[in-house]
């Protein structure tokens, strides 16, 4: 990616370094409700949070999620992050403003081991995630070295889409898609409840996509080989990926993300189309 140069946002707060929450799963107790609570939020079956993984994030040690890079290396990660994070600024700005509305950018919170969340506690096991409570995102930077090393999801791009992905969210809260979904969530059972988080986070992808396509047409920040580690990235961490990696088997109607295919599929579609507008995977039919 072609980033040198370009702005930070100032929508970043760094919370690294605090020595950490303590989370108490395995006994039970507030830990465990508050994660619960955290995983129904996100559209998570909140089993995997209980069995100490999470929707996208590969499994994770107590050592390697506190461990802190060395210093130039945290530097340039943040600098990296808050590049990223003004870009989709940028966009959704104007996006947004094209079609008559206003863009709040969402704040994005560095953090190590475990955070506090609006949505409550959470540690580094469940990845990447936007906290509708707050509109905040929450990144452990860790999360992009296991990304590699235990997904193979390795590149610039591939941690760009992350992000962006998990802007997708806060556009979606936004424009109030967000809000209507948790009111149908709220009345569904669990396999319609499953079927929509997926349809939201096939939607966040595709989100991503139209970041992509109009950050280059903006500010020609693509490289030879950036979208395909966007795809492998997306591919990476699709339900039927990470089930099999956890399982050894694929149980589709416990899918809460989407598949490998699926994910690369909206993600490309976002990036062919360039319009927000192209990302109705709620419409019938559509998968």
């Amino acid at each position: 990616m072609r980033l040198e140069g370009e702005r930070e946002s100032s929508n970043v707060e760094d919370r690294r370094g605090g020595g950490g929450l303590p989370i108490g799963v395995a006994g039970g107790g507030i830990g465990t409700v508050v994660l619960v609570v955290l995983a129904l939020l996100m559209g998570v079956d909140p089993r995997a949070l209980l069995d100490g993984g999470g929707p996208v994030a590969p499994p994770q040690t107590a050592s390697q999620s506190r461990h802190a890079p060395a210093e130039g290396q945290s530097d340039e990660a943040r600098r990296f992050v808050g590049r990223v994070l003004a870009s989709t600024e940028d966009v959704w700005t104007t996006v947004f403003r094209e079609s008559g509305r206003r863009y709040d950018p969402p704040r994005l919170v560095l953090f190590s081991g475990s955070v506090r969340s609006g949505c409550g506690v959470a540690g580094a096991a469940v990845g990447p995630f936007y906290c509708p409570a707050d509109r905040q995102i929450y990144i452990d930077l860790a999360f992009f070295r296991d990304m590699e090393r235990q997904l193979g999801a390795s590149g610039d791009f591939a941690q760009a889409y992350v992000i962006a992905h998990e802007v997708g969210h806060h556009v979606q809260a936004e424009l109030g898609i967000a809000q209507r979904v948790g009111e149908l969530r709220a009345r569904a059972g669990e396999a319609q409840g499953n079927a929509l988080s997926v349809r939201m986070e096939l939607q966040a992808d595709c989100f991503a996509g139209v970041w992509a396509r109009r950050a280059h047409e903006m500010r020609g920040i693509l490289e030879r080989g950036d979208i395909e580690e966007g795809m492998g990235a997306a591919a990476a961490v699709g339900d039927d990926r990470l089930q099999r990696r956890a399982r050894g088997e694929v149980v589709p109607e416990s899918f809460t993300h989407g598949s490998s295919a699926q994910r690369v599929r909206w993600f490309r579609a976002g990036l062919s189309a360039g319009d927000f507008r192209a990302c109705d995977t709620f419409e019938t039919g559509r998968s």
